[in-house]
């Protein structure tokens, strides 16, 4: 029997069928697109998804920013942030920043990885689903971007008080935020869920 999907628009009900190369299914009601073919997805998601992983590393291992004042140079990364802004009272930005920044990203990583790498051999991982819909809802709470925008304008404005020495870490944290954007295009949930129904 074919899985059913529902329009994320007016909730009619539709059969899952094979598509053709680049092929787009839509809702016979309303129109919108209910599903695309992405060739490859399991693969690409999860080469991807190793990419990421190692960037992530980088991004919180390596220095972020060195500010330079006559002869004094400040070294920062990621998690220096977030202990200034616990330390002054901001325990609830902190928090949100620690979550956003590292944890739901690091999630999102760990988490397709120990789905993914045993799908590809065709193997699956305990408690499949419950992990597959926890990692697909973590998506919304990887705000990278929204950091980075503003580590932008905070770059600007110390860019009159002090030098700025970018380090290796702010390449891998921007390189990482299009990793997983890719990651997240690349996925197909429909073609993940049919090869955990052929194999368990």
């Amino acid at each position: 029997m074919d899985p059913m999907i529902a329009c994320h628009e007016c909730d009619l009900i539709h059969r899952v069928k094979p598509l053709p190369k680049k092929g787009i299914a839509n809702c016979i009601r309303c129109g919108s697109v209910l599903y695309r073919h992405k060739p490859n997805s399991l693969e690409r998601t999860l080469a991807l998804s190793m990419a990421g992983l190692v960037l992530f590393v980088l991004a919180n291992t390596y220095p972020f920013l060195a500010l330079k004042m006559g002869s004094q140079t400040h070294e920062t990364n990621l998690i220096t942030g977030i202990k200034v802004l616990y330390s002054q009272g901001m325990q609830g930005l902190a928090i949100v920043v620690l979550l956003t920044t590292i944890l739901a990203p690091l999630a999102q990583l760990l988490g397709m990885m120990y789905l993914l790498l045993p799908l590809r051999h065709n193997r699956v991982p305990p408690q499949f689903g419950p992990i597959f819909r926890f990692v697909r809802g973590l998506q919304p709470w990887s705000m990278m971007e929204v950091f980075m925008l503003g580590i932008l304008v905070s770059v600007v404005k110390l860019a009159k008080m002090a030098q700025i020495i970018p380090g290796v870490a702010i390449f891998s944290f921007f390189a990482l935020i299009v990793v997983l954007a890719a990651a997240t295009v690349s996925l197909d949930p429909h073609e993940i869920w049919q090869r955990w129904e052929k194999l368990r």
